[in-house]
């Protein structure tokens, strides 16, 4: 099981689009995989149909409840998720002198009897508090979408400090998937040059796959679908495929792979 936090602090960066449609596309190639929706906006939740589910992901990280217990089906065969709720955003306040607050989520994944995922993708919210921290805390890779305009690189170098703080303090097994770049729109030479900054600057740690600009990654969330079921032959449904095959080369075997992390 391969657990994945898609995370970057700037809004506009196509992080929940990235969230939902990864999901999508790694079922799609015929994995099981959970979505976890830590968002208090709970887009990724929306987009998928859960209006309101309640406080199943809250109940979960303040009660004594199993994590089985805030799972839903979606309408994507082999994808399954943890929707949100607005009530997350009061959860610092509530969690604020609980030991080990940014544990909670790895701890009652690890307490589950069944495991029936490859991949756990983590929808982060905007923000590094209680919420980024309990995905950085059980995730072995952090996926780090950015927009391909240059003032999205300047956020960029702290977020990479942050996760390498994380690594050091909290988990030694947290690694950097790649940075992805996303809203890229070939025509302009702007996206173009934001794109060899940075492969230039980042060298080593840039995603091979690109997620162009693309009106109808714009539109799937009117329609409550991912870009696969709303539009499958347009560039945002085969860029998904591409970084949904690119994930998958670098893990071929996830479901095979030891739970030690989670028991650490």
């Amino acid at each position: 099981m391969k657990i994945i936090a898609v995370l970057n602090q700037k809004g506009g960066s196509g992080k929940t689009t990235t969230s939902v449609n990864l999901a999508a596309t790694l079922a799609e190639a015929g994995k099981r995989v959970l979505l976890i929706d830590l968002d208090p906006q709970a887009s990724a939740s929306l987009w998928y149909g859960f209006k309101e589910k309640g406080k199943g992901l809250y109940n979960l990280l303040t009660e004594d409840v199993g994590f089985e217990t805030a799972i839903e089906n979606t309408s994507i065969e082999r994808l399954s998720m943890v929707p949100s709720s607005q009530i997350l955003a009061g959860l610092e306040k509530t969690l604020a002198n609980e030991m080990a607050a940014e544990s909670i989520l790895k701890d009652k994944l690890h307490k589950m009897t069944d495991k029936p995922f490859d991949y756990v993708l983590i929808d982060c919210p905007p923000t590094l508090g209680i919420l980024a921290l309990n995905a950085l805390t059980m995730a072995h890779e952090v996926l780090i979408p950015v927009e391909a305009h240059v003032m999205a690189l300047h956020g960029l170098v702290q977020l990479l400090k942050t996760v390498n703080l994380v690594k050091q303090r909290l988990n030694p097994n947290l690694e950097i998937a790649g940075i992805l770049p996303c809203r890229v729109d070939m025509r302009t030479k702007h996206s173009q040059e934001v794109l060899d900054q940075l492969r230039t600057r980042f060298e080593g740690q840039v995603c091979r796959s690109v997620i162009r600009e693309n009106v109808r990654l714009a539109e799937a969330p009117l329609h409550l679908k991912p870009i696969t079921q709303y539009d499958a032959n347009c560039n945002g449904t085969h860029d998904y495929r591409t970084l949904a095959q690119e994930i998958l080369s670098r893990n071929s075997t996830p479901s095979t792979e030891t739970s030690a992390h989670l028991s650490d």
